[in-house]
């Protein structure tokens, strides 16, 4: 078997709503297999509730403390610590301190959503606070890579069910 490595020197960076996120591996880098995606989360922040239907999430705390709820679960994540947001089961996600993650899509296809609902990083710093987010454009370019906004930030999924 013979094996493929590619190396990039600098991950892409984009300013993904109030988060940094660092695109190291995407769907080329994979043969499509899976993205993989540095997240750079101020604390206080916290995802609109979402469900995915083309793709598993998986969530490893590099830095801080995440807590995920997924479905009927409430997670909470430390450094070191993994859960998989199966596709089909809504989730969201508040960062309870400053967060350093990686996100890992199965199969490839959410760092697409990434570039196209955020902007290039002028800086490898968070975006400005006041930077502007649209939800309805958000929840229109995430229906383009087949995640469904279900709620804005603070809704949880007992909330829809």
């Amino acid at each position: 078997m013979e094996l493929t490595h590619t190396t990039h020197s600098t991950a892409e960076a984009v300013w993904f709503i109030a988060d940094l996120a660092r695109i190291h591996v995407d769907g080329d880098g994979s043969s499509g297999a899976f993205c993989l995606i540095e997240m750079t989360q101020p604390a206080g922040d916290m995802s609109p509730l979402h469900v995915h239907h083309r793709d598993d999430e998986t969530f490893y705390v590099l830095e801080g403390t995440l807590s995920v709820f997924a479905g009927d679960e409430h997670i909470v994540l430390e450094a070191g610590q993994a859960y998989v947001a199966p596709r089909g089961v809504p989730h969201t996600y508040r960062a309870e301190t400053d967060v350093r993650s990686l996100l890992v899509g199965t199969p490839a296809g959410f760092e697409q959503f990434v570039r196209a609902a955020g902007a290039p990083a002028e800086a490898l710093t968070l975006p400005p606070a006041d930077r502007p987010v649209d939800p309805e454009a958000l929840a229109r370019t995430a229906a383009e890579y087949g995640i469904e906004i279900l709620g804005p930030p603070g809704t949880l999924p007992a909330d829809v069910t």
